[in-house]
């Protein structure tokens, strides 16, 4: 008896009814290769060496599980930030709660408005870097996205940015179901930090396609939302030429399933890429991250530190990756990943890989899971801290780490806070 091909099932039952967005020639051309693509690939099953520590089910059913909108008693995060805040709820841009789109050295439009054009510059960026990251590893949702997504924001980086360009996302929809591809080009010698912050949906299927030219600089901090039944999967994809240097980090609270994918291709001599986060989970909590860091060029440096905090059954993932090519010599790659188990139940999964075919190269990598240390914990008690204090202490110590990588003080500090008072509230 022939046993039913369930790749082909979940791709044809997905991809049924879907439609294509409308556009001009480069972006009709994009989207259809995009979908001819991801129906050759087929949708992520369990069976997948790189989807097996993670179900992909609830992310490929044509229909999301509801999720509740919950109001962040937070408020938005880097509230004393002087950004450009730009709004979308449940996925689509809200221009009335947006601030005006234009800012000194930068130019944004919406992905529609330049997908409508015959000719525009995103044209070499737009499912160009996500389908460069499919190999080796096929990544079909993100390849889904560059077909369907018919909104984002287009971002063309001319100089350095003095304000931060904020992304909010709001869910109201508890049957949200979202996807946004947004495209970020920095010009030589140009920065900006670009933050990303919200729910977004009770679905919510990203992509981000990031080019950083030489000299050029991207930061990028992302929060997501503290609605706990949302399923969320994002994908950055970035190229960086000599001397680039870009940075993102990501804190994550809660959230049923949470997969981050990050794939980043130093292509230029002395590239610095440094990917980051944080998780914290209670209950029926699965965060995944993976990455994948590709050393192409001599003289780069990579660093890679995610610290994620479970209990009560949460489950933490990490699968990360640093290929160094032929050729790249003078390579300082860096990975870390850790876990703080708050309970017996609670489990971290780990896959750290190292893949190098150059003779001088600095590469290394550590992956740890353990209970908050007993001998810290007596300490503290024994100088008057009650208990529950002290593990919050000591927990906040185990997520410094990540936070360190943030370069602007004033957002890593919004986030130790925010992680304080994820802490105070599940006492």
């Amino acid at each position: 008896m022939n046993r039913p091909n369930l790749r082909l099932q979940a791709t044809t039952t997905r991809l049924e009814g879907m439609t294509l967005p409308s556009g001009g020639t480069w972006a009709r051309a994009a989207r259809t290769s995009a979908r001819e693509r991801v129906e050759e690939m087929g949708l992520p099953v369990r069976r997948d060496e790189y989807w097996r520590f993670t179900d992909p089910q609830s992310l490929v059913v044509p229909e999301p599980l509801p999720a509740a909108p919950i109001v962040d008693d937070d408020g938005v995060a880097f509230p004393d930030v002087d950004a450009l805040r730009l709004v979308f709820v449940d996925g689509r841009f809200d221009s009335e709660a947006s601030d005006s789109l234009d800012l000194a050295g930068v130019s944004i439009e919406r992905l529609a408005d330049a997908a409508s054009r015959d000719i525009h510059w995103a044209q070499s960026l737009f499912g160009v870097l996500e389908g460069e990251g499919q190999k080796p590893v096929a990544r079909p949702l993100a390849t889904m996205n560059t077909a369907f997504a018919e909104e984002g924001l287009v971002i063309h980086v001319t100089e350095a940015v003095a304000r931060p360009v904020h992304l909010i996302y709001r869910h109201v929809d508890d049957r949200a179901d979202a996807m946004l591809h947004h495209l970020v080009k920095v010009e030589a010698g140009a920065s900006l930090t670009l933050l990303e912050t919200g729910p977004a949906a009770a679905r919510f299927n990203s992509v981000m396609e990031v080019d950083v030219a030489e000299g050029a600089s991207l930061h990028h901090v992302r929060t997501q939302g503290r609605d706990h039944q949302r399923r969320t999967v994002t994908h950055i994809f970035a190229r960086l030429a000599s001397k680039a240097d870009f940075r993102s980090f990501t804190l994550t609270f809660n959230g049923v399933l949470t997969r981050n994918e990050i794939v980043v291709t130093l292509g230029g001599e002395e590239a610095v890429a440094h990917v980051a986060g944080a998780a914290v989970g209670d209950g029926d909590f699965h965060h995944d991250d993976t990455v994948f860091v590709t050393h192409a060029a001599e003289g780069c440096e990579s660093r890679q530190v995610f610290k994620k905090v479970v209990r009560n059954g949460a489950v933490g993932v990490f699968q990360g990756k640093i290929l160094v090519r032929p050729g790249a010599q003078r390579t300082d790659g860096y990975q870390l990943s850790q876990a703080l188990l708050l309970d017996e139940e609670s489990q971290f999964l780990a896959k750290p890989e190292l893949e190098i075919y150059a003779d001088d190269v600095k590469c290394s990598h550590g992956s740890t899971a353990g209970a908050i240390d007993e001998t810290a914990l007596f300490y503290l008690r024994s100088r008057g801290v009650p208990e529950r204090d002290a593990k919050d202490l000591l927990t906040l110590a185990f997520l410094r780490e990540s936070l360190e990588e943030i370069a602007d003080d004033r957002l890593a500090s919004d986030l130790s806070k925010r992680l304080e008072g994820w802490l105070a509230r599940r006492r």
